[in-house]
């Protein structure tokens, strides 16, 4: 049964220097708090996962957290690009940053291997892109039936991975609707999963095109309105387009960067 706690304490319990993290969410429902908690609880060394690296994970690359990063696209969505992403590739600032890239149906279907306790998974993907020769995890197999040659990528098994949703119940039950990615896999291939919600209910009322995660494929749940800002939360909030071109001033100078990690992060218990 998944245990109902702080977002501090969750951080504390399931996030540890040098793990894999994943934090997950498709332009919809992206647990910016919860990586905000990270850089505040000054966690290093960490492999990043994510399958659209966005203004969150250039929060936490140039906050210092990562030392590798595995995805499939990054960028500030509608802005440009990600300025402590690429100081942190281009100049090994704060610390130097690994990099490995894949498609987004290689991202996808690596969770989807780890969820299903895979070691590895096959898709007709990479063709005409040169990624197979600068990234290692993506090998050529063939099919044992038609002979056809297939890409395979191996599983991904984060140590502890982390999603927003709009609600649980009491007992750790967690519900999500809208616009959602690869939030489900991404928890049920984890070793420990941390689910922020808007809201905890007494019960979860049906919405159409839910998604139920059942308490025994979750770690710990926290309750944190607004978790998922800018991002939004279907039913909860809008997405914050403001806060989007904002953060391409912020990140662009090292200075006002971390004038904002002094302001917005270190000093406050939920960060803006």
């Amino acid at each position: 049964m998944a245990e109902i706690t702080s977002l501090r304490d969750a951080v504390a319990q399931l996030v540890h220097d040098g793990d894999t993290v994943a934090l997950e969410g498709f332009t919809h429902l992206i647990p910016h708090a919860a990586g905000q908690e990270i850089i505040r609880q000054r966690r290093t060394d960490l492999t990043l996962v994510r399958m659209t690296p966005d203004i969150v994970y250039d929060q936490l690359i140039g906050a210092g957290c990562a030392k590798k990063l595995i995805f499939s696209w990054g960028g500030n969505p509608g802005v440009g690009s990600l300025h402590r992403f690429r100081d942190a590739v281009q100049n090994s600032w704060p610390v130097p940053l690994e990099i490995e890239e894949h498609s987004h149906a290689g991202m996808a279907n690596r969770y989807v291997a780890g969820a299903s306790g895979l070691p590895f998974a096959v898709l007709r993907g990479y063709r005409g892109t040169d990624l197979p020769k600068h990234t290692d995890t993506i090998k050529t197999i063939t099919c044992p039936f038609t002979g056809e040659e297939l890409a395979a990528v191996p599983a991904i098994n984060p140590d502890v991975s982390i999603i927003h949703a709009q609600r649980a119940d009491r007992a750790g039950n967690v519900q999500m609707w809208g616009l959602v990615g690869v939030q489900k896999e991404a928890v049920l291939a984890a070793k420990r999963s941390l689910v922020t919600v808007e809201e905890v209910v007494d019960e979860l009322t049906p919405v159409p095109g839910q998604v139920i995660l059942p308490t025994w494929a979750v770690t710990t749940v926290a309750e944190v309105p607004n978790g998922a800002h800018p991002s939004y939360a279907a039913g909860y909030s809008e997405r914050d387009n403001e806060y989007y071109a904002y953060w391409d001033s912020i990140g662009r100078e090292r200075d006002s960067f971390q004038q904002w990690l002094e302001e917005k992060v270190f000093t406050t218990e939920v960060a803006q």
